[in-house]
């Protein structure tokens, strides 16, 4: 890889061409590496950015059209002939090569994202017959939109992109093994459509028979409890990485990416929902919209007097905890003392409790839908306003959120429970 990188400092263009049309052709070459690193040299003024996007889009299309009549000159022989060592005989390959007639397009547009797939995608679509327009339009299209992607990220990043690119490859294996999964499952429903069909239909009807055997109540506190085990999973996972300080890299990228991506100006504006006089407004909305409702008055104010107030020393006990560990030698270095960033995580607790009050009890679905919505968008537009104008690291954000959320969850259950146990009584 040194000399190929050697090479590209020399031979930008003609480097880029031919690595992105051997890798095509199913050589052991990265193309996302190669067009990173020409969008870095796009950052630094060595090349012209439209010009690395048009050798980008003309290796890929290149490169995938010869596979393509390679593939359609003399593939189905070798299905015919070797097919049945690889469990690929005539009649399965009839039945692949319809599935893709009929998705194989679309599937042509994503293809160039994923490693070990657009390798081959050239070729099957030859061995498929599928009508060469049909194939053009898609594949051009998708080597168009995986060199801008990967360029424009390499220039925005500029000498932040071997940091990525590291960061990155990291959670490859994870994704491989969750993109396999869908593909697996994908690729099962269409072989046998119908037997998933019908246990899904028997599974729904036992569903709804035993849902009717039980209260509105207690499956939302099914869910509830679910969504406590997972935040709780969640919350332990991160506390590893933080430990573990694993958090350099996401911390350097995340902010090198927002403050490059975002406009500064208007997204200051976003800081207001957290200042007191905002959140004091929110919890007396809330407090009129449950006495208006009339129902658990007592159990309700008592479930946000207890999140809200108690946010506080739930945070202290985190950082005891953290300290503890320090002090026994658990970990050498911690990256950062703020962790978990308590306003982050009074932010959620407010926001997350008055939200959870105010629709729950809504009679319309459309409420429960859209609040909580809107409630996501406005926390990531103030997460990105923190980074962007404060010093807080992006760790020390997402900390405060999830455990956070760990404590409302938490809480959530608990007083579901209470209000179960009254309504029995």
């Amino acid at each position: 890889m040194s000399h190929l990188i050697t090479l590209f400092e020399q031979h930008s263009y003609l480097i880029l061409f031919i690595g992105i049309f051997l890798e095509l052709m199913a050589l052991p070459i990265s193309g996302e590496f190669l067009m990173s690193y020409a969008g870095y040299f796009v950052y630094q003024g060595k090349m012209n950015y439209i010009m690395a996007l048009l050798t980008v889009f003309l290796a890929g299309g290149a490169g995938i059209t010869v596979t393509y009549w390679i593939g359609r000159a003399g593939g189905y022989k070798l299905i015919e002939r070797y097919g049945k060592y690889i469990h690929l005989g005539p009649e399965r390959y009839r039945k692949t090569a319809a599935w893709f007639e009929r998705s194989g397009s679309r599937l042509l547009v994503i293809a160039y994202f994923i490693p070990g797939i657009r390798h081959f995608t050239g070729y099957i679509s030859g061995i498929s017959k599928m009508p060469f327009r049909k194939f053009f339009i898609s594949a051009y299209i998708g080597s168009f939109l995986w060199g801008f992607c990967f360029i424009t990220l390499g220039k925005v990043l500029g000498p932040r992109w071997q940091v990525f690119h590291h960061a990155a490859s990291k959670y490859f294996v994870i994704f491989i093994i969750i993109f396999a999964i869908l593909l697996a499952g994908y690729l099962a429903y269409r072989f046998y459509k119908n037997q998933i069909k019908d246990f899904f239909i028997r599974f729904v009807k036992w569903l709804i028979f035993r849902f009717k055997t039980i209260r509105a109540t207690e499956i939302f506190l099914i869910f509830l409890t679910l969504a406590f085990i997972g935040m709780v999973t969640l919350m332990f996972g991160i506390a590893q990485d933080y430990l573990a300080n694993d958090f350099l890299e996401f911390n350097e990228v995340t902010e090198y990416l927002v403050k490059s991506a975002v406009y500064l100006g208007w997204m200051r504006g976003f800081l207001v929902l957290q200042f007191p006089y905002l959140l004091g407004i929110i919890i007396a909305l809330t407090v009129i919209r449950v006495w208006r409702k009339g129902r658990n008055r007592g159990l309700e104010y008592l479930l946000l007097v207890v999140t809200v107030a108690g946010a506080k020393t739930f945070h202290d006990l985190l950082m005891k905890a953290f300290l503890y560990l320090q002090s026994y030698g658990f970990v050498g270095k911690f990256h950062s003392a703020n962790f978990p960033d308590l306003k982050a995580m009074i932010f959620i607790i407010i926001y997350g409790t008055c939200i959870f009050l105010l629709v729950r009890h809504s009679k319309a679905n459309i409420t429960t839908i859209i609040v909580p919505l809107f409630g996501i968008i406005l926390l990531v537009c103030v997460t990105i306003a923190n980074i962007v104008t404060t010093d807080v690291l992006p760790s020390d954000i997402m900390g405060g959120y999830v455990y956070g959320g760990v404590w409302i969850f938490f809480n959530f259950l608990l007083f579901e429970m209470f209000r179960l146990v009254l309504e029995k009584e």
